[in-house]
């Protein structure tokens, strides 16, 4: 769209640019149609546009063989226009801030790739909830502020280098695609821009630490950069002595000459190491449940011997079910998505004795239980036998790191859906209680017996 049409455009509509808002709109139609291509659209992708605008993206995407279409507009003035040129049973418009949107209502139609023209006064906090763990997105493209796409990229000791660098380097990759003059906008604004893309970084690049503690420790490194690093952590001198040397830096370091993998060590050097899974036990049982030995869980698993195991399912007063996402280092079905809790029955432990332990330490609550299915061990439950727990709670849950990525609050109707779309993203013993229990009458016959 030229400059004279969109001017005349949003004349008709009576809107004038928000500078409150940072709107400037992108004239440049190769530019747009690039930068959609960035993203790559595939057939079966769900796509979601952040400030659709007056759909110089917008166009470009509906083009694409993109299954679905969300657009999220937060300027209510362009909701009715956005709706009547694109909203179909394919496109969808959400009004809302897309830095506090649900991420929940983007889950349950398939792979997510997220494409806009941020504002600027908004680029941080939106990138920063669209790449938190809950996020579905498996890419991102956004046009930027030059200054902002320069943190993002940077190396440590440029002046540029800080927590958002390493906050989303951690588990992000970003690439810079091109630079973008001002005045291919409308409004024209005073800085230059720039394309990215966002990708996962593999998980085997990754090194493993306490994601919390990590955040903290950048975060407070960070909050005063002309400080050396000692003073701002507030180690013992031998331990940070003992550390830089370890990593070949001097101690009088501050926080931007530690490297992405250098913060993860230190991560790891302040914390307690776990226990190791493979000492624990499980009882080996047989076909009917009963025990024959004890035996350590790696070689129950290397084996494949049956045993014993739980999920739980907790549900809220909305009758939402939790579900968590396991650790990308779990051994077993990493990065999937599976019950409010699931794990071993322990060697000398009952069913209920291991639903009540994995409760307390995956999700850190006590609530009663009630036992609701139970499926016997064969090749598809990798030979456990499996008791279903369920109860209700609200939360706040407290997520125990190592075992889980993040967790919230499904309605059915999404999580069927889900199931359906995306199979691949979720275990396949959960699949198998879903089959038989994800049935919206089903659950609240289940809950009112709980209740009573």
């Amino acid at each position: 769209m030229t400059k004279i049409a969109l001017r005349a455009r949003l004349g008709d509509l009576g809107i004038h640019p928000s500078k409150m808002l940072g709107q400037n709109f992108l004239l440049d139609t190769n530019l747009a149609r690039a930068i959609v291509a960035d993203l790559s659209p595939r057939e079966g992708d769900h796509l979601v546009e952040i400030g659709s605008g007056m759909g110089a993206l917008t166009e470009h995407l509906c083009s694409s063989p993109a299954t679905q279409i969300t657009l999220i507009e937060r300027d209510y003035r362009l909701i009715a226009e956005l709706k009547e040129r694109y909203e179909s049973s394919r496109v969808r418009v959400i009004a809302g801030d897309a830095a506090k949107i649900d991420l929940r209502e983007l889950y349950g139609n398939g792979s997510i790739k997220v494409i806009g023209n941020l504002p600027y006064s908004a680029s941080t906090a939106i990138i920063e909830h669209f790449t938190k763990a809950l996020s579905p997105a498996s890419s991102l493209v956004f046009m930027l502020q030059l200054e902002v796409a320069e943190r993002l990229l940077a190396s440590p000791g440029d002046k540029d280098y800080g927590a958002l660098t390493l906050l989303l380097g951690r588990r992000w990759k970003v690439e810079k695609k091109r630079l973008v003059p001002p005045d291919v906008f409308w409004p024209r604004p005073r800085v230059h821009s720039a394309v990215v893309k966002i990708t996962p970084r593999p998980i085997a690049e990754i090194q493993y630490c306490d994601e919390t503690i990590f955040c903290n420790l950048v975060r407070l490194g960070f909050s005063s950069r002309r400080k050396q690093l000692a003073s701002q952590l507030r180690m013992p001198a031998s331990s940070w002595t003992e550390f830089t040397t370890n990593i070949g830096k001097k101690s009088t370091i501050r926080a931007e000459n530690l490297s992405l993998d250098d913060w993860a060590s230190l991560t790891k050097f302040m914390t307690s190491p776990s226990s190791c899974s493979s000492k624990e036990f499980l009882d080996v049982v047989d076909e009917n449940d009963q025990v024959l030995s004890s035996q350590q869980r790696e070689d129950v698993h290397v084996n494949k011997l049956m045993h014993r195991a739980i999920h739980l399912w907790i549900f809220n007063a909305q009758g939402e079910l939790f579900l968590q996402k396991r650790s990308y280092w779990k051994k077993y079905d990493p990065g999937l998505w599976c019950s409010s809790v699931a794990g071993h029955v322990m060697t000398g432990e009952s069913y209920e004795e291991a639903a009540w332990r994995e409760l307390e330490e995956e999700l850190g609550i006590h609530i009663p239980l009630i036992p609701f299915h139970y499926l016997p061990a064969s090749r598809s439950t990798s030979e456990e036998h499996v008791l279903c727990f369920l109860g209700k709670a609200e939360g706040p849950f407290h997520l125990q790191a190592e075992e889980i990525e993040t967790g919230a609050f499904f309605p059915i109707k999404v999580i069927k859906q889900w199931i359906a779309n995306a199979p691949q993203e979720q275990t396949p013993i959960f699949k198998m209680i879903a089959r038989d229990f994800l049935d919206e009458s089903k659950i609240a016959a289940l809950l009112k017996n709980e209740s009573n």
